[in-house]
């Protein structure tokens, strides 16, 4: 044992004279021999020697070019060291090996992303301040480096990498990226490559961070925003041939189409969406999973003020067929009131841009001059069934609920005037705001269908039907766009009204369109286009599973 720590002490005592001649030294190149000796205490057996050599090695490493290689192989192998102590010391010197050789900088940010997955805090926080370094160094090197492990890195290593981003790189980016228009373009750029295979989470998470630039904010030009709906887009596998069993792809889908919502309303196209919405989706609606139809419906809706007087002459047909489908014929059957608040707002949008196209459809006589209003046919019939029908038989079931939930609301405020525990009272309130809900879509109904029994009707156009989803509910500017919680309402408003049948879960729920298929950032699952990769929303079919 002394003679083992008399070694030690010897071979400490050997490499500060190697550090103290090369300090000392004006020609530093010319004591190669001492620069060689100190990597070689790397191979010894001393702790205390390995931690002074991982001092010593960066210090030097510029004034030996020809031993580069030998210097950060045993820079690294310090890093591999078991004494938790040396590698420390091994990373946090490894940001002086790229001061003056600024050639070096991928290298070290791809071994530091690597070491990104330490889970000793004293460890990891060395590696984090390391890499904050060389991001301080060379903004550009440092993130294509640790992008890179995005695109092609291990799985363990890539979600390592996007936590630190999302925790420490993206907070600081104005005083990382200078020039900022050119690195914004530049991150941009970096992004859209790593967006080939992500989970939900992350492309929301990348996405969120894209909105932030300066280039894509407000006042710049609509093909700025079109730049981010493209993005959108790919990830929604608009070009891809649809599959009403692929729940991943439907849920992919309708969560970007909710991500886009702000783009459209500041100027970006909305035609790929809806082309692919009515060509695919909408003629295969009753095989959608039944949780996502009134997601998608809300997404319509939605978007539907923003359509082009084209796409919305293509559309229209598809949604008065299923305004049919959910408007009763016969008194027996019950409306989803939900579903008819969605279709009866995407109805007047669409039909504002193009009103002859409804004379065909629902036997409207509106005359613009042009051979489109085919004045000359009969579709009386069509007026009949639509309006005298179906719209008639819709509004005696609106008033008749809502007859009833003024009732029930009624009978909550007796309630929660006798209410005696708070566990009592907080069941009543939810029932209020079920009640509340209801009405909210019952009025919306009537003010929708009030208007459409003219022959000559004039659709809505503007904004004034508040949708019962988007209010009063207080949420942040940015919540649609990054899928904020919806009011699901209770799917015929059976559940305010004391019966049995309840929507999508216990009185309101919290209809999550983006959120529900990002859950989890850290996990993944197959991704849809042939390859193993991370699902959507979390029915992956290689690999790893994502909720």
């Amino acid at each position: 044992m002394a003679s083992d720590s008399a070694a030690d002490a010897a071979e400490v005592e050997r490499l500060y004279e190697f550090g103290e001649r090369l300090n000392e030294a004006k020609d530093k190149t010319l004591h190669e021999g001492e620069y060689q000796g100190i990597i070689a205490a790397v191979k010894g057996q001393s702790v205390k020697a390995k931690q002074l050599a991982a001092q010593l090695i960066p210090r030097f490493f510029k004034f030996f070019p020809s031993l580069a290689t030998d210097a950060m192989t045993a820079q690294f192998d310090l890093i591999e060291e078991d004494e938790l102590g040396i590698r420390i010391q091994a990373i946090r010197g490894l940001p002086l090996l790229c001061k003056d050789t600024p050639e070096y900088i991928s290298k070290i940010v791809d071994v530091l992303g690597q070491l990104l997955i330490y889970e000793e805090n004293v460890e990891r926080d060395a590696v984090q301040k390391s890499l904050m370094t060389l991001l301080r160094h060379d903004v550009k090197a440092s993130l294509t480096a640790l992008f890179k492990h995005i695109e092609i890195g291990a799985e363990n290593v890539r979600e390592k990498v996007i936590c630190f981003l999302k925790d420490k790189v993206f907070p600081l980016k104005a005083e990382l990226l200078r020039p900022q228009v050119e690195m914004e373009r530049y991150v941009t750029d970096l992004v859209k490559k790593s967006l080939q295979d992500v989970t939900g989470a992350e492309f929301k998470l990348f996405m969120d961070f894209l909105r932030s630039f300066s280039i894509f904010g407000d006042g710049v030009p609509p093909e700025n925003m079109q730049e981010l709906i493209e993005i959108i887009e790919g990830q929604a596998d608009l070009d891809a041939q649809f599959n009403v069993e692929d729940v991943d792809h439907i849920d992919r889908l309708i969560s970007c189409m909710c991500m886009a919502l702000p783009f459209f309303v500041r100027g970006a196209s909305s035609s790929k969406f809806l082309n692919y919405v009515n060509k695919h989706i909408l003629p295969v609606f009753d095989k959608l999973p039944e949780e996502r139809k009134l997601d998608l419906l809300k997404n319509l809706a939605e978007t539907s003020p923003r359509a082009s007087a084209q796409d919305s002459r293509q559309l229209l047909p598809s949604i008065v067929t299923l305004l049919k489908k959910y408007m009763p014929l016969r008194k027996t059957e019950e409306p989803k009131y939900n579903y008819l608040e969605c279709l009866l707002y995407s109805f007047h949008h669409l039909a504002h841009k193009t009103p002859n196209t409804t004379n065909s459809l629902c036997g409207y006589k509106i005359v613009t001059g042009q051979p489109s209003d085919r004045l000359g046919e009969d579709f009386s019939e069509n007026y009949r069934d639509f309006i005298e029908s179906r719209l008639k038989s819709t509004e005696e079931f609106v008033k008749n609920s809502m007859k009833k939930l003024n009732q029930a609301m009624n009978n909550h405020n007796k309630a929660m005037s006798s209410a005696k525990t708070q566990e009592a009272k907080a069941k009543i309130k939810i029932e209020q705001q079920q009640s509340t809900s209801a009405l909210r879509i019952c009025n919306n109904i009537l003010a929708m269908t009030q208007p459409l029994h003219a022959k000559a009707p004039s659709f809505i156009g503007d904004e004034k039907i508040n949708l019962s989803w988007k209010g009063p509910v207080k949420q942040s500017s940015a919540s649609t766009a990054t899928g904020s919680k919806r009011n699901a309402s209770v799917n015929g408003l059976n559940a305010s009204t004391g019966t049995n049948k309840k929507a999508r879960g216990e009185g309101i729920v919290q209809n999550k369109l983006v959120d529900r298929a990002l859950q989890g950032l850290s996990q993944a699952g197959g991704r849809r286009n042939g390859r193993a990769g991370r699902s959507w929303g979390g029915r992956g079919r290689k690999a790893r599973g994502f909720p």
